[in-house]
């Protein structure tokens, strides 16, 4: 729209509004003002372009996740129409009092015009009423309907409310501008006294407002902000150096200083003296910079127990250090290798070091206690994370700023953990440095995770000088107690370097106190326990053993004799005390439980048994007394794989074998037997059928299968996910969303069995059709490959009798263990793809869940919409 359009509608002699010109140079200013005319609404206004892009949102935005306020889309207004706030006289276009309710800026995630021209537009407010993630959804028009309406939505992060919290209308009604009454403002009563703080008010503060890692397309990636002074001096070096100030005492740069350390808590600190980051898994690192030093020790990187690493991350984090304006400086971080999903990854990371790969680490600064001088640990934690943004406002990769968030701790984690992330670290804003373990900073994680010390080893079964699992132990009152077992989670090199590594240290004697029981000691090769494992597991059995644990990598940082057991209980176990179920038990044996299902992620045949064993209660209603079909690698995903759907000899008898009216053969699983034999069989996919099989020709689930072609960003994905869930809900269906596993997102939505085959398949057919004849750049309805570069196919193929696609929460044979997990709609943008959620972090998002997204899924059920045009087909 052009400023043409708002100025014909108004008589300038008459109202006091700006008559306004574009301007020339982009901003990305924000605001809302509050508007009595006809009706009350909120008017949201965008700069984009020189202009300020407006819609009326008619109740006002929301702060609840995914509940949608109508916004309809008006003419475009000038910029210094955001610092309007009058009366307009009746009579004239938009008559009514007019109120500054919110102003700041905004911040586009991805591309705003390629999202505003394509009507979804995702983006950050920085306000001083309303913050975080939101999107903007264009609907599609009805017939006759002249105005464009969009829909506002809040996203959920960490700004977000429950539904049911207090209404941010109604907490803060008045102006941001004069503090002002609606009804003041239209009496042209005074101002309050208050600064003007129209438009550039909120400038500074916000250019560097809080990032919501959480929820961000990329996980938890942040990226370095500049600190709210970042005055600039020169050193010697030649280099522009950030101000120390007065900040911290004078002195030589002290020696190694041990790290502090956080205590872990069953939940984060609640308070606004605390502040939260997000939790790395990598190694602590301590950066010493020191320009007066010999060539070869003026970058040092050293480990939390002071050994010196420097040699061993290649060259980039050297040289990025190097660069930093600064003579001499001692920084705490993590360095990290992040998987595709933006979350560190100890296990990738621990790969990359055996391997001498050094390109994707990344190194995260959240401290900073000396510079150029001056020793900072006595300074409060805030001050000096502002000098370290300063300090690396223009690091270059792989160098980051650890971002931290001023927000309620309970909310953080409970996000960090539904996207499947470490947990949190919880600090004392106000806290001097302090080194060892202490309660200014706060571990909270959203799984049981810690190390433990090698005892022992048990050989594998189907591979020779490997590991099969692992003893291990933790120290209590200097002796070494037995805890368990861990059997999944080595990759095939992993197990074989773990059995040269083990072999060499051997003992005959167990290094643990007293005599371990006859089946913990069955096959096992003791060995003195020096080597410490990191690992991932779901809680502690009544004996006090570990309880479905994986391996995540050695720790070479940490010694053995300081290995002891950590006890706070995780956010998931606090929620689900006395209400979760116990995880079932299988009578169906499983032979070589080391086999390796998965060689590069380390997942075994043990470990798929125990994720199932997890997700059971979830897996169960979409995968019990329904045709099944099997994607089977008896040997892993690196041999032959192929589809079975029949009966295979020596099936094992919890598999059921039946047939349908036309004699063909089915299988199925009637309980958790049936899905543990197909872990044995190797069944490393499950398709089931939009049916059961007391009903096995009247579909009762719709999916429709969201495949990318090349060329297409994850927003893409999710614009076409929405639209068919529109298509959908004006059909009278409801739509509920799940990833796949692999490049999209699944649509799924639920019938009353009524309908028989060839209906739901074309009914799902016009869908993909009318999506492709209307959007003929974005969609296509046909399987031809050509066809799909830059489009996403809508796969309508998988509603036909027979056809089938993964079950919800099984697993994919692919590379990296990913599953198809179910989501809320709230979610999905959030995502960094569809294979973000692994057999390994899945099981920590469902135990972290508040609600399950698909509870109602098959209360949900409605019948098949009646064909409208052609005539609908019977089988």
């Amino acid at each position: 729209m052009a400023l043409e359009t708002y100025r014909r509608k108004r008589n300038f002699e008459v109202t006091s509004e700006p008559p306004g010109k574009a301007a020339a140079e982009e901003g990305h200013a924000y605001l809302i003002q509050k508007h009595a005319a006809r009706r009350l609404h909120y008017d949201l206004r965008l700069e984009m372009d020189g202009v300020l892009k407006s819609w009326a949102v008619t109740r006002g935005p929301s702060l609840v996740p995914g509940e949608k306020r109508l916004a309809v889309h008006v003419e475009d207004h000038p910029l210094d129409y955001g610092s309007f706030e009058g009366t307009i006289p009746k009579g004239e276009y938009g008559g009514g009092t007019v109120m500054l309710w919110d102003t700041g800026s905004w911040s586009p995630i991805g591309d705003p015009h390629k999202g505003y021209a394509k009507g979804h537009l995702d983006f950050e407010l920085h306000g001083e009423k309303l913050d975080g993630r939101w999107h903007l959804v264009r609907m599609h028009p009805r017939r006759g309907e002249k105005a464009v309406n969009w829909l506002l939505i809040k996203g959920d992060d960490a700004a977000a409310r429950p539904d049911g919290a207090p209404d941010v209308l109604d907490e803060q009604p008045d102006s941001v501008k004069t503090g002002r009454t609606m009804d003041e403002i239209t009496e042209g009563a005074p101002k309050h006294g208050r600064t003007e703080r129209a438009g550039k008010a909120k400038a500074t503060a916000t250019a560097t407002a809080k990032a919501k890692t959480a929820t961000k397309a990329k996980g938890p990636r942040t990226k370095a902000r500049a600190a709210p002074s970042p005055a600039r001096r020169s050193g010697s070096s030649g280099k522009a150096a950030p101000a120390g100030g007065s900040l911290g005492k004078a002195g030589p740069m002290p020696d190694f200083v041990a790290p502090e350390l956080a205590t872990l808590a069953a939940k984060a600190p609640a308070g606004r003296n605390w502040i939260h980051e997000i939790k790395f898994d990598g190694y602590r690192l301590q950066v010493r910079i020191d320009r007066s030093a010999s060539p070869k020790k003026r970058i040092r990187l050293l480990t939390r127990s002071g050994l010196d690493w420097t040699d061993r991350f290649g060259p980039a984090l050297v040289h990025a250090l190097a660069d930093l304006p600064v003579e001499s400086a001692i920084i705490d971080g993590e360095l990290v290798v992040e998987a595709e999903s933006g979350a560190s990854h100890f296990a990738s990371l621990q790969q990359d070091l055996s391997e001498g790969r050094t390109d994707r680490f990344v190194l995260y600064a959240f401290d900073l206690l000396y510079l150029d001088g001056r020793d900072l640990r006595e300074v409060p934690l805030i001050e000096r994370k502002s000098a370290l943004a300063g300090l690396l406002a223009d690091a270059a990769a792989p160098l980051r700023y650890s971002e931290h968030f001023e927000v309620d701790g309970a909310t953080m984690l409970r996000h960090a953990c539904r996207l499947s992330l470490e947990g949190l670290v919880s600090k004392r804003a106000d806290a001097p440095y302090r080194s060892g373990r202490g309660k200014d900073w706060v571990k909270s994680k959203c799984t049981h995770r810690q190390e433990f010390v090698v005892g022992g080893f048990v050989p594998s079964t189907a591979m020779a000088k490997a590991v099969g699992s692992l003893v291990l132990g933790v120290y209590e009152d200097d002796r070494l107690r037995h805890v368990g077992r861990v059997g999944t989670g080595f990759s095939r090199k992993v197990a074989q370097d773990l059995f040269r590594q083990l072999s060499a240290i051997e003992r005959p004697r167990s290094p643990f106190a007293g005599r371990l029981a006859t089946e913990a000691a069955r096959g096992v090769t003791f060995v003195k326990p020096e080597l410490v494992a990191e690992i991932e597991f779901r809680g502690w059995t009544g004996d006090a053993n570990i309880r479905q644990a994986a391996f995540r990598g050695l720790r070479e940082d940490k010694p053995a004799r300081e290995i002891v057991r950590e006890d706070a209980p995780t956010p998931g176990e606090v929620a689900k005390a006395g209400k979760a179920s116990p995880a079932p038990r299988s009578r169906v044996k499983l032979t070589h439980p080391d086999r390796i299902y998965w060689p590069e992620d380390g997942v075994t045949k043990q470990g798929l048994a125990e994720y199932y064993g997890e997700v059971w209660r979830f897996i169960a209603p979409y995968l019990v007394a329904r045709p099944l079909a099997l994607l089977r690698c008896p040997d892993g995903i690196a041999k032959a794989c192929f589809f079975q759907k029949h009966a295979w000899r020596g099936i094992n008898r919890a598999i059921r074998v039946s047939h349908d009216t036309e004699g063909e053969e089915l299988l199925s699983i009637d309980d958790f037997d049936g899905l543990i034999a197909l872990v044995q069989a190797g069944a490393l996919e499950i398709h089931p059928w939009g049916a059961t099989l007391a009903e096995i020709e009247t579909p009762d689930t719709l999916i429709f299968d969201l495949d990318p072609g090349e060329g297409l960003d994850w927003s893409d994905i999710v614009e076409g996910a929405r639209e068919v869930r529109e298509r959908l809900e004006a059909a009278g269906l409801a739509a509920f969303v799940k990833t796949s596993g692999g490049k999209g997102l699944h649509v799924v939505a639920p019938l009353k069995p009524q309908a028989r085959w060839d209906a739901a398949k074309d009914f799902a057919k016009g869908l993909a059709d009318a999506m492709a004849a209307d959007s003929p750049d974005r969609y296509v309805a046909v399987a031809t490959k050509s066809r799909r570069s830059g489009r996403i196919f809508v796969d309508y193929l998988r509603n036909g009798r027979g056809a089938t696609a993964v079950v919800a929460y099984g697993t994919r044979a692919r590379p990296g263990a990913a599953v198809s997990m179910p989501l809320g709609w709230d979610e999905i943008e959030g995502l960094a793809g569809a294979a973000q959620f692994t057999l390994d972090n899945a099981p920590a998002r469902l135990a972290n869940l508040t609600d399950d997204p698909w509870a109602d899924f098959r209360a949900a059920a409605r019948p098949l919409p009646a064909p409208t045009g052609r005539r609908r087909r019977t089988r």
